[in-house]
């Protein structure tokens, strides 16, 4: 079995695979800065086991992280704890996909695992992929597997943290769709400016972005990401693929396999 962790600014999210690329089971943990070793070799060894996994059964690891203040922990953990050295995705490994950025080392690892998974479940389409987290992101695939580039917003919940911290009355409250955009009560306010505004810029900035890269083959929308599900009733997305990151991880690995 392959253990495929996405290291995200909020939370480390993983995966097991089977041999046949079954997903088996999806755990998460919170992403802290000063996690140790130790501390993510034990979660990963328990949260296997409680789930009925023998941890040595893992014959693989395969991860990619947007927090380079944890990598070095989490490569200590694999090797204490698996005995593996983990395949890492990164901007220099082989993707099967044409990076057409200016500088391709800017691309965040989470983003290049999403377009592999992309590409490979809907070969020759045009595509938009959008991952709902901590930042969301909007990445542009043209059939022939070009990634043209990304545009980033604040995600849903680092908005309503932003208010919190600079807004002396305002506070956290549960991310929901609100029944109606005008609030009648300061949470009710909240949630319909958070959940409606990121609504509205997601729509705009797929329209502009199919107007200029996609105006004659519109694109597959692709929704991946802890809030996708928030909005898979509006009718915006085609897919709705919430593992797509541990899947790219984990096709980016069997692509490299045989060079490691």
């Amino acid at each position: 079995m392959i253990l495929c962790l996405d290291i995200g600014n909020s939370h480390i999210f993983g995966g097991v695979f089977n041999k046949s690329n079954k997903l088996l089971l999806c755990f998460r943990h919170a992403t802290y800065a000063s996690i140790t070793s130790d501390q993510l070799g034990t979660f990963l060894k328990n949260v296997l086991q409680e789930n009925n996994f023998d941890p040595k059964q893992i014959t693989a690891i395969a991860l990619c992280s947007v927090v380079p203040s944890i990598d070095y922990s989490l490569r200590a953990a694999c090797k204490k704890y698996f005995k593996i050295s983990p395949f890492v995705l990164n901007s220099s490994i082989k993707t099967k996909i044409k990076i057409k950025t200016i500088n391709p080392a800017e691309n965040g690892a989470d983003i290049i695992a999403g377009i592999i998974a992309a590409t490979h479940h809907h070969p020759q389409k045009n595509l938009l992929i959008i991952d709902l987290g901590t930042v969301t992101t909007i990445a542009a695939v043209t059939k022939n597997r070009e990634y043209l580039g990304v545009t980033f917003i604040p995600g849903i919940q680092t908005a309503m943290n932003s208010l919190q911290t600079n807004a002396a009355k305002l506070f956290t409250v549960e991310i929901i769709k609100p029944k109606k955009a005008l609030g009648r009560s300061t949470t009710e306010s909240i949630q319909s400016g958070l959940f409606f505004g990121h609504l509205g810029a997601i729509k705009e900035i797929i329209s502009k972005i199919i107007k200029e890269k996609f105006p004659q083959k519109k694109p597959l929308l692709i929704a991946t990401g802890g809030f996708a599900h928030l909005f898979k009733h509006e009718k915006i997305f085609t897919h709705l693929e919430p593992d797509l990151v541990l899947h790219g991880i984990k096709i980016a690995y069997e692509i490299n396999k045989n060079g490691q």
